[in-house]
C-alpha cells in the first residue's frame, strides 16, 4: 500500500509521496489530507490504472469534515485506515486549533538509539531540517557494543548534533541521560525510526508559550510505510494515531470520557512524539529507569512520564499538527512481540506509578471498576473486527486477531513482575561487582 499526503490548498502539486516513498501510481493509497499545510484526516483510496492519482484522491479528500477551531475537543483515538476527524465534546478543555502564539520556546530534541545507525541518520536528517528557530539535538547512545553511532554523529553531523553515551540499557535510562544533558526550556523526545515533518518541533513546542500550566505535549504519529500485512493490520486498528482534533487534558477538570483518567495514559500520545517543560519533568525525577524498552518491564516509560506530570497539576496537550512519520515493525512476529510488550508496559508503568507515588493508590482503586468495564467494551469491539472509530476503513477486511489480544493480556499479567525484576536488575547494575 502506498503512503502519500495531499494538501487541498496546494493545487495540482498538492499530492506527494510520504518521505522516502516513490511517486504515487495506481493501486491502494493511504493518504494524509492537509488543509493549508495542517493535517486534518486520513483516507484510504484506490487509484485505477491510467488515472491521475491527484484527481482521484482529491474528491474524497474534500469530503473530510473540517475540524472546527473554536470548539472544545474530544481527542479520542481514531482508526487511521479510513476517514478520521475529531468530534466536539463540551466536557473537555481545548484551545483553538492552530491559534497563533507569541513565539516558540527554545527546545532540545533527545533521540535515544542503539546500534541502528542507518535509521538514526534518516531521523537526524529530518530533525536538522526543522523550521524551529532555536533548538539543539542530543543523541543518547544506549549501551552500545560498537562505535557505529558515535562515528556516524561525529563524522556526518559534527557540532550540529551532541553525542552522549549511556552504558546502562533501557529507554527510560537513556531518556533520563538526555534530560540531564539538555539546556533548553522544553525537551522533546522522538525515536530513531521516525522522519519528522519540517514543522514538527515548532508545532509541538508552541503550546508551551500559550499555556504556562502546560507540562507536556504530544503529537500525531502516522505510518511511513505500509508494505507488509503486519503494518497494514496495525494501522487499520488505529496504529499510534490519536485523531486529528487538538485536546488539552487538565487534572483539575477530568474528562468525562476517560473513566481511569489520568491512568489511561496511552490515550494521550506516545513516546515517539512527546515534549515536556524541562523543569516539570526534572521536578518529578524524569522517567522511571526500570521501565521502557530494553528492560524486563518491556515498556511504559512514556506513560509513566505523562501521568507523573499530570499528577503534579500540569496540563497535557495533544497537538496533531506536530507530525512524525513512523516506520512500523514489518513482520507478524514483530507484531506479536509488540502486542505482548504493550500489555506488559501498561501494567508495568501502573506498578511504577503506585510504587513511586503510593498516595495515588486510592484514586486508582476508585477508578478501576469503571475503567475495566470500558476496557472490556473496547476489547469486544476490536475482537469483533471494529477499529473503534467512526468512518474507519472496512473493519471486516482487517479483523484484529484474537491471538494478539491474548498476547496483550498475558503481557498485562507479566508487567508488574517484569517491573520488579527490572528494578532489581537496575539496583544490581548500579551496585556493580562486589
Amino acid at each position: 500500500m502506498q503512503v502519500a499526503e495531499l494538501d487541498l490548498d496546494a493545487g495540482a502539486r498538492g499530492l506527494r509521496p510520504a518521505p522516502g516513498s516513490p511517486p504515487v501510481t495506481y493501486g491502494a493509497v493511504f493518504v494524509l489530507v492537509r488543509r493549508g499545510g495542517r493535517p486534518v484526516g486520513t483516507l484510504l483510496g484506490q487509484v485505477p490504472e491510467g488515472a491521475d492519482p491527484a484527481e482521484v484522491l482529491t474528491g474524497p479528500a474534500k469530503e473530510l469534515p473540517e475540524v472546527a477551531p473554536h470548539e472544545p475537543v474530544r481527542g479520542a483515538a481514531a482508526g487511521a485506515l479510513g476517514r478520521t476527524a475529531g468530534d466536539a465534546d463540551d466536557g473537555a478543555v481545548g484551545e483553538a486549533a492552530g491559534e497563533a502564539v507569541a513565539g516558540v520556546p527554545p527546545a532540545s530534541v533527545v533521540v535515544a538509539t542503539r546500534e541502528r545507525a542507518g535509521l538514526l541518520a534518516r531521523a537526524l536528517d529530518s530533525l536538522l531540517s526543522q523550521d524551529h528557530p532555536d533548538y539543539e539535538i542530543v543523541v543518547v547512545d544506549n549501551a552500545p557494543v560498537t562505535r557505529e553511532t558515535r562515528d556516524l554523529v561525529e563524522r556526518k553531523y559534527g557540532e550540529r548534533v551532541r553525542y552522549v553515551c549511556e552504558p546502562l540499557p533501557g529507554l527510560a535510562v537513556a531518556h533520563n541521560r538526555g534530560l540531564a544533558a539538555v539546556r533548553r526550556e522544553v525537551v522533546a523526545f522522538t525515536d530513531d525510526d521516525v522522519v519528522a515533518d519540517p514543522h514538527w518541533l515548532t508545532e509541538l513546542t508552541a503550546p508551551f508559550t500559550a499555556d504556562p500550566r502546560l507540562g507536556c505535549a504530544t503529537g500525531l504519529i502516522l505510518p511511513a510505510r505500509l508494505r507488509t500485512p503486519a503494518q497494514v493490520l496495525l494501522e487499520s486498528h488505529g496504529g499510534f494515531a490519536k485523531g486529528f482534533t487538538p485536546r488539552t487534558y487538565d487534572p483539575r477538570h477530568p474528562p468525562a470520557d476517560e473513566p481511569l483518567f489520568p491512568f489511561t495514559a496511552g490515550r494521550f500520545g506516545s513516546g515517539a512524539n512527546m515534549a515536556f517543560r524541562t523543569t516539570a519533568l526534572r521536578a518529578v525525577g524524569g522517567f522511571d529507569p526500570a521501565t521502557g524498552a530494553g528492560t524486563r518491564a518491556r515498556g511504559g516509560d512514556d506513560l509513566y512520564g505523562f501521568v507523573r506530570v499530570l499528577a503534579q497539576g500540569h496540563r497535557l496537550r495533544y497537538t496533531p499538527s506536530a507530525l512524525v512519520w513512523h516506520h512500523h515493525r514489518e513482520t507478524w512476529r514483530d507484531l506479536e512481540t509488540q502486542a505482548y510488550g504493550y500489555g506488559a508496559g501498561l501494567t508495568a508503568y501502573l506498578t511504577a506509578i503506585l510504587v513511586n507515588r503510593p498516595a495515588l493508590l486510592p484514586a486508582f482503586l476508585a477508578r478501576v471498576p469503571g475503567g475495566l468495564a470500558h476496557a472490556r467494551g473496547l476489547t469486544a469491539v476490536r475482537e469483533a473486527g471494529g477499529g473503534g472509530a467512526p468512518g474507519a476503513h472496512d473493519e471486516r477486511t482487517h479483523p484484529w486477531p484474537r491471538r494478539l489480544s491474548r498476547l496483550q493480556r498475558r503481557g498485562m499479567v507479566y508487567g508488574p513482575v517484569g517491573y520488579l525484576r527490572a528494578r532489581y536488575a537496575l539496583r544490581t547494575a548500579l551496585r556493580g561487582p562486589r
